[in-house]
């Protein structure tokens, strides 16, 4: 329109030049006189303002004849069938069922500590002695009388299969030798448990108590032993879930310290709602070949609990609701090669959500043409324009 408006008064600028060359706006400034440019202005600014009067006439009647002037200019998007994976977001920590802080099974001084932190080693390992507190030596005395019952026995077994003595004398000569190897058995697991052995294949965190010092049965941590390979995270589920995350279903960890994530699997979901805060847990496994994923570390985790193969997902923007309650879209229909078409007011229901899209249900065919931008201002049955851009 300013274009118009431009070449409109040039035209009429240039005839009114043309009518009266000798003055002309060139011919005034080659005079050089200040009051004759100043009135040439003057002239000048008066055509203008009539010429702008006479083309806001024009625009008014335009736009009283021109029934497009009015069409609302607006943005579709085409509904299509998607895969809709949807995913409940939560967070859980890092744990492992092989992460132990070892404490002794017998009382007495720590006489040997043979592992260092950081040392890896296997499952019966020996890892640290305590004082048997002279038990070896009653050991060897108990022994040295189970020899002797035993001798005692197998005479006295001798004679009874010879039908010589009496069968009480054999009976107890076995009782005797049988007393002395339980108590040998005994003395030889109370001397067992002053070996500190690996539970399980690791490494050693930390050494917590040293050489020389006084430990108790149950009490005195000693080290503390890990494993990194069967790790899991841990977390609780709203018990709303508890027919849709399941055991195998699909998950999205995120490592936000890390910068990593890797998806896995749900390996145990618990059968068990916490009455406290009405939640379940599940534990997802952890594939930890690198080993730099830790026993309590932060995840951010995404469970595919909702699958739709065909699924029609459109703007939460462009839904509106009604006095009813009641969700609805707008759509274009019988629309024209020029773009033109007509409004037509959707009732849809809904699904779930993910992010900025929702899952249609209900109402909303594939292929369907949404309005996107002017959602908001249109109306059922208006005429509007679609623009690309």
């Amino acid at each position: 329109m300013k274009h118009i408006i431009t070449i409109s008064f040039l035209a009429i600028v240039l005839a009114s030049c043309n009518g009266d060359k000798k003055n002309t706006v060139e011919k005034v400034l080659e005079k050089n006189n200040l009051k004759e440019i100043r009135t040439k202005r003057a002239e000048l600014v008066t055509q203008q303002d009539a010429i702008h009067s006479q083309i806001k006439l024009l625009d008014d009647r335009i736009k009283t004849l021109d029934s497009t002037q009015n069409i609302p200019l607006i943005t579709t998007l085409t509904a299509k069938e998607e895969v809709f994976n949807h995913v409940l977001e939560l967070q859980g920590n890092v744990t492992t069922k092989n992460l132990l802080v070892i404490t002794p099974e017998f009382s007495g001084i720590l006489t040997n500590v043979y592992v260092t932190e950081g040392q890896n080693v296997t499952k019966g390992q020996v890892l640290a002695r305590i004082d048997d507190g002279g038990l070896s030596q009653q050991l060897a005395q108990l022994k040295i009388q189970a020899n002797l019952a035993k001798t005692t026995f197998e005479r006295q077994q001798r004679l009874w299969d010879q039908k010589i003595g009496s069968e009480i004398q054999y009976l107890q000569a076995k009782s005797s030798y049988e007393s002395q190897q339980e108590a040998i058995n005994q003395l030889q697991q109370q001397i067992n448990k002053t070996t500190v052995r690996a539970p399980f294949n690791g490494t050693i965190d930390d050494v917590i108590t040293e050489k020389g010092s006084v430990v108790g049965a149950g009490q005195t941590p000693l080290m503390q032993i890990v494993n990194l390979e069967n790790m899991y995270i841990e977390t609780d589920v709203p018990e709303s879930y508890v027919s849709d995350v399941t055991k195998g279903k699909d998950v999205n960890v995120e490592f936000p310290v890390l910068g990593k994530s890797l998806d896995t699997k749900i390996r145990q979901a618990g059968d068990v709602i916490n009455p406290a805060n009405r939640t379940f847990k599940v534990e997802i496994g952890v594939p930890n070949k690198d080993k730099n994923i830790k026993p309590n570390l932060t995840a951010r985790l995404k469970i595919n609990d909702y699958t739709n193969e065909k699924a029609i997902l459109v703007p939460q923007s462009i839904i509106s609701e009604n006095a009813d309650g009641e969700q609805y879209v707008y759509v274009v229909k019988d629309k024209k090669e020029n773009g033109e078409g007509v409004v037509n007011k959707i009732i849809i229901k809904t699904g779930k959500t993910q992010g900025d899209v929702i899952e249609v249900l209900e109402g909303i065919q594939n292929g369907a043409e949404l309005i996107l931008e002017g959602a908001r201002s249109v109306k059922d049955g208006q005429t509007v324009k679609v623009i690309k851009y």
